[in-house]
C-alpha cells in the first residue's frame, strides 16, 4: 500500500520507519520542501521517499498527518480528496493558541473542511518513544500495546486497525469521530502504558459508570 504522511516530526519519522519496515510504501513531507528531508529518508532506507504535502496526499492510498494542531490550515484538502485520513495532532493550547472548539471533538474540528475524506483519529495517545520501541509482533493482539482509533467510517477504521497490528500494536475502537473526544490529553487513556486487554476493561468500566 503506499502510505503518505504529511509531518516528518517524532511521530511522522517513526511511523515512516514503522510501516516502510511493514512492506509499505511510504511518502514523507514538511511544511519547508522534500530538499529539506534528503537526508531523513537517505537514514529510513528504501520504501521511504521525501514529496510536498500535496504530492504526498497524492501519492497515498492512506494519508496521516503529524502536524502542529494549530496548523490545520495548511492541509491539502483537494489532494485528500475522499480518501482515509488519519489525524495524529492533539490540541494543546499553551503550544497552538486559543482556538475554540465549540461542542466539536479535536479531530472534528482538525478536519472539518475535509468534507469528503474517511476521517480516523489514531497515533494520538502514544508517546513517539514508545511507538518506536513497542510494538511486538509475537504477542497476541490482546497482550500488545493499545492504540486508540476513531471515525464515523467503520471500513476507514478497519484498514487503519490493520496497520496498527502489521507494526506490532493492537487498536482499540472508542466510536465516532465526536466520540474521539475520550482519546484527547487528560483522559483516562491519553499516554498510557497499557495492552488492548487493559483498554477494554477500562473503557467498559467508564463507560458503566457514566450509565
Amino acid at each position: 500500500m503506499n502510505i503518505g504522511i504529511i509531518g516528518a516530526g517524532n511521530i511522522g519519522k517513526t511511523l515512516a520507519k514503522l510501516l516502510s519496515g511493514a512492506g509499505h510504501q511510504v511518502a514523507i513531507s514538511n511544511s519547508r520542501g522534500p530538499a529539506t528531508l534528503q537526508s531523513l529518508v537517505a537514514e529510513l532506507g528504501d520504501g521511504v521517499q521525501a514529496m510536498s504535502t500535496t504530492e504526498a496526499a497524492n501519492f497515498g492510498d492512506i494519508i496521516i498527518e503529524a502536524i502542529p494542531f494549530g496548523s490545520y490550515q495548511q492541509l491539502p484538502v483537494e489532494a485528500i480528496g475522499d480518501k482515509i485520513f488519519v489525524t495524529a495532532s492533539n490540541y494543546y493550547p499553551d503550544r497552538d493558541g486559543k482556538i475554540e472548539l465549540g461542542s466539536l471533538s479535536d479531530s472534528e474540528f482538525f478536519t472539518q473542511n475535509l468534507t469528503k475524506a474517511r476521517v480516523v483519529k489514531a497515533f494520538n495517545t502514544i508517546w513517539y518513544g514508545h511507538l518506536a520501541t513497542q510494538g511486538d509482533l509475537s504477542k497476541p493482539v490482546a497482550e500488545r500495546r493499545v492504540i486508540f482509533v476513531a471515525g464515523d467510517d467503520a471500513d476507514a477504521k478497519h484498514q487503519v486497525s490493520e496497520l496498527i497490528e502489521q507494526i506490532g500494536f493492537g487498536a482499540v475502537d472508542t466510536g465516532t469521530l465526536h466520540q474521539s473526544k475520550q482519546q484527547q490529553p487528560d483522559t483516562l487513556i491519553y499516554n498510557k502504558d497499557m495492552t488492548v486487554s487493559d483498554a477494554l476493561a477500562i473503557l467498559q468500566k467508564d463507560r458503566e459508570v457514566d450509565g
